[in-house]
């Protein structure tokens, strides 16, 4: 994928979007034009988990829609539409999609996550 160019207003339906794994789809908005950060649009489907993985990012968030169980080290939360997390690098998470709505979270990465890019880009 090419550079695009800067739009500072994100229309998410344009967006590339990557299949992580079974059950969680992810739509990159910004990080892929040498920004320092990234935000991402991550979506666990109904009946779906994201098994427990840490990475060296730092990332926070919101989440923007659904319901969820979140755990965060060992910590564990329901979370719903409006809830903030911060997850330090390298701390061990998941979650676990509860209802019929997808679970989706607005992420943001410091730094950028690469592994991301190089999957659209496949």
């Amino acid at each position: 994928m090419t550079k695009r160019k800067i739009t500072y207003f994100i229309n998410p339906t344009s967006c590339p979007k990557i299949d992580q794994m079974t059950g969680l789809e992810t739509t990159v908005l910004t990080g892929y034009n040498d920004e320092k950060m990234m935000m991402v649009l991550n979506a666990t489907l109904p009946g779906h988990t994201v098994p427990m993985h840490s990475h060296p990012h730092e990332q926070v968030g919101m989440v923007y829609s659904g319901k969820a169980k979140l755990r965060i080290g060992d910590e564990e939360k329901v979370v719903q539409k409006g809830y903030f997390y911060c997850i330090p690098a390298n701390i061990p998470h998941s979650d676990t999609c509860m209802g019929s709505e997808a679970f989706v979270m607005l992420d943001i990465f410091y730094p950028v996550r690469n592994d991301f890019i190089e999957k659209f880009r496949q």
